[in-house]
């Protein structure tokens, strides 16, 4: 059983800044992957992260959001800064995990987290 919980989103003024957490936790894991944000009822991209720390970024954020990563607690984080109103969304991690499943062999398996609500309003 594999459980992916988001945090910190909340409600902000435009220009100032959240820093959002996603950690994996479960049985059966051997290592966890690929992780990335994603926002809104589209699922639109935001940033990825891999294990080695390999970042990208949407286009559109004009270098405003920084993901990283802790590999021993399993949990990335987006640092959002200059929040725009336009940035209001639910704010959604992905994980590609790698579980055991028996006999030595592991298969990756992709989870998503229920989301964070982040809301840019004066």
């Amino acid at each position: 059983q594999v459980h992916i919980v988001e945090s910190g989103g909340g409600l902000v003024q435009p220009g100032g800044s959240l820093r959002l957490a996603c950690t994996v936790s479960g049985t059966n894991i051997s290592s966890v992957g690929v992780m990335a944000w994603f926002r809104g009822e589209q699922h639109t991209m935001v940033a990825t992260i891999t294990e080695f720390g390999a970042t990208g970024y949407i286009d559109f954020l004009s270098g405003r959001f920084t993901i990283s990563r802790d590999n021993a607690k399993n949990t990335i984080y987006l640092q959002m800064t200059r929040l725009k109103p336009e940035d209001t969304a639910d704010y959604y991690c992905r994980a590609d995990v790698n579980i055991w499943t028996g006999a030595g062999a592991r298969e990756v398996q992709r989870y998503w987290g229920q989301g964070t609500r982040v809301t840019v309003s004066s």
